[in-house]
């Protein structure tokens, strides 16, 4: 089954096209990710597929149901780590994914936790205030609020955005870890990390989606050896 799919997905604010037009496929499990420099439309197009804005127009199914008929239902199977830190500053680690999954009224809460605790390597900072934590914490254990309802999609924007080297590579490895689990999509303006991360690619600019394959299709289709110039090379044929 696929996991997504959108039909001429357009989403407009007033006079302005956010996203032109999009037609997607994403496979139930799999690792895609979104390239495109600032302004593309990648956060717009993440927001209209987690239900979080409405889009102007064009159809998206998400594991088969309807965004819009089905919104509720949708909401219970996907989650979604934002660009800004999701986590309550005055609260600890531990106080922010209990109060988590008291909002998801989890069961087994407890067992959840600490399974979540022993894949991101939260044990040092559990007792931490959460405004007291380094970038690279504070991501780690937004993303780890939200696998908390054991979502079946998960949405990272731009999950290591202003992060330094080593946080970064200790993020890829929690990422790495997610494929196959759940199907992630991903979206980023780091070239490495996306053909480090993902299975497949889609390249945005401009609002539209020109280019979709694998890391090596898009270098052979760009004609470029790196998948920086095949992303050049794309983003300015297609926009």
């Amino acid at each position: 089954m696929l996991a997504i799919e959108t039909k001429e997905l357009v989403k407009k604010f007033k006079d302005v096209t956010a996203v032109g037009g999009i037609n997607l496929q994403v496979k139930e499990g799999e690792l895609f990710a979104l390239l495109g420099t600032n302004g593309a439309g990648k956060t717009t197009t993440i927001k209209m597929l987690s239900s979080l804005i409405v889009p102007t127009c064009g159809e998206i199914e998400i594991l088969g149901m309807d965004i819009v008929k089905d919104r509720q239902k949708i909401r219970e199977i996907i989650n979604v780590s934002p660009q800004e830190t999701a986590i309550a500053p005055n609260l600890s680690v531990k106080e922010n994914l209990e109060f988590m999954a008291n909002v998801y009224q989890i069961p087994n809460r407890e067992a959840k936790i600490e399974e979540l605790v022993t894949l991101f390597h939260l044990e040092e900072v559990l007792g931490k205030k959460a405004k007291t934590l380094s970038g690279g914490w504070q991501r780690k254990v937004s993303i780890a609020i939200a696998l908390i309802n054991e979502p079946k999609i998960l949405f990272l924007d731009e999950p290591t955005l202003g992060l330094d080297v080593i946080a970064r590579k200790e993020l890829w490895t929690v990422i790495e870890s997610l494929k196959g689990r759940i199907t992630v999509i991903l979206t980023t303006h780091y070239m490495e990390e996306a053909e480090s991360l993902s299975e497949r690619i889609g390249i945005m600019a401009h609002g539209k989606l020109v280019a979709v394959g694998t890391a090596e299709q898009l270098k052979q289709s760009a004609g470029k050896s790196t998948l920086e110039d095949a992303f050049v090379e794309l983003a300015t044929k297609g926009a």
